[in-house]
């Protein structure tokens, strides 16, 4: 009877966070995906091999210790006192749907792959809660990879942290990655800080399976860090009365059956980041106001996808004319764009192939 462990696949969706007034705080999973083949075999002193197809192939680079997914994976093998990659690890070959730079949550799904790979290659069976520990020692902001890991609609909160707690030098954090010094390798971040317990709570919201998103998604990148320069320091307090008080509505209005378009439409209004973001998305201000229930029957609401430059309608219908519509404003700035329908989904899954 064979001894070598059956190749593994691991799952993780893209995700859209905020949906509005919801900065920093809810997410939702959404149905293109990040998928890695996981392949083990007799243990060998030949190093494993790393391979990519589909969006940012070109992109990513394939030495295990300058790429995010295997310096995730290395990161929690550390931390559980496995210095390095398992002698019967093969190749990890990862499919992935999810454009780079777009707002739909690429980094975050990748540093949950990352942190699944570390849980199945150091056969480490931790708890999902855990997992999430991990993951937001690398990436500091729990809406998308709380909803990548869980799925589904989901509110998140984060503990604050004594800086000492995510060192650079020693944790792969997804912002500081291109930053990784052009020479990292295997003694790179020897001696990781454990994750504290419990760094990162969650809860699910209901949502009506009705609603699909669609997503506009502009062919430009925006990196999260320069979308998060436009933001000020302060807000005013009239601006954050407005944001929560249409976050407490929108949490439970996009569970309720059927859902109410002119409710939803003012509830994923938003005064935090999206009116700081416009010089970056030329077309934004436009296809958020243009673009309304009236106008366009069966759209509930429409919003900037995590740090853009994607557009996010949630709608019942008329999904291709509401993408056509926020198509001919973006060419008015002419910005090409490409559209999706996509579905609200579960969380990430591995299971043996």
């Amino acid at each position: 009877m064979s001894d070598i462990r059956p190749t593994v696949e691991i799952k993780v969706p893209a995700t859209s966070a905020n949906i509005g007034p919801g900065f920093d705080v809810v997410g939702l999973s959404l149905s293109l995906y990040l998928t890695l083949t996981v392949k083990f075999g007799s243990p060998s002193s030949e190093p494993f091999t790393i391979t990519y197809s589909g969006e940012g192939a070109d992109e990513v680079p394939l030495n295990p210790y300058q790429n995010l997914l295997t310096r995730v994976a290395l990161y929690v093998l550390r931390c559980n006192n496995q210095s390095s990659f398992p002698a019967d690890l093969v190749s990890i070959h990862a499919d992935n749907q999810i454009p780079f730079g777009r707002g739909l949550g690429s980094s975050g799904a990748a540093v949950i792959a990352g942190v699944l790979l570390g849980n199945v290659l150091g056969k480490l069976n931790l708890t999902n809660e855990r997992l999430l520990d991990y993951a937001l020692m690398i990436e500091r902001h729990p809406d998308n990879v709380t909803a990548a890991l869980v799925g589904g609609f989901v509110g998140s909160y984060l503990r604050e942290l004594d800086s000492a707690a995510t060192v650079a030098s020693q944790v792969p954090l997804s912002e500081v990655l291109p930053e990784y010094p052009p020479d990292a390798g295997e003694d790179w971040g020897l001696s990781p800080p454990l994750p504290p317990v419990g760094i990162g709570h969650y809860v699910k919201f209901s949502w009506n399976p009705s609603i699909k998103a669609v997503a506009i998604i502009p062919r430009f990148e925006l990196s999260t860090a320069k979308a998060r320069e436009a933001l000020p320091m302060q807000y005013s307090r009239k601006d954050l009365v407005f944001n929560m008080q249409r976050l407490a509505v929108l949490s439970t209005a996009l569970g309720q059956s059927p859902p109410d378009p002119e409710l939803i439409y003012e509830a994923m209004k938003d005064r935090v980041h999206q009116p700081y973001r416009k010089a970056l998305i030329p077309g934004l201000p436009a296809v958020t106001s243009l673009i309304t229930p009236e106008s366009h029957p069966g759209l509930l609401g429409i919003c900037l996808s995590g740090a853009g430059p994607t557009i996010l309608a949630l709608a019942t219908q008329n999904f291709k004319a509401i993408a056509e519509s926020a198509s001919e404003i973006f060419a008015e700035e002419n910005i090409q764009v490409d559209w999706k329908l996509l579905e609200v989904v579960g969380g990430s899954e591995v299971k043996g192939v």
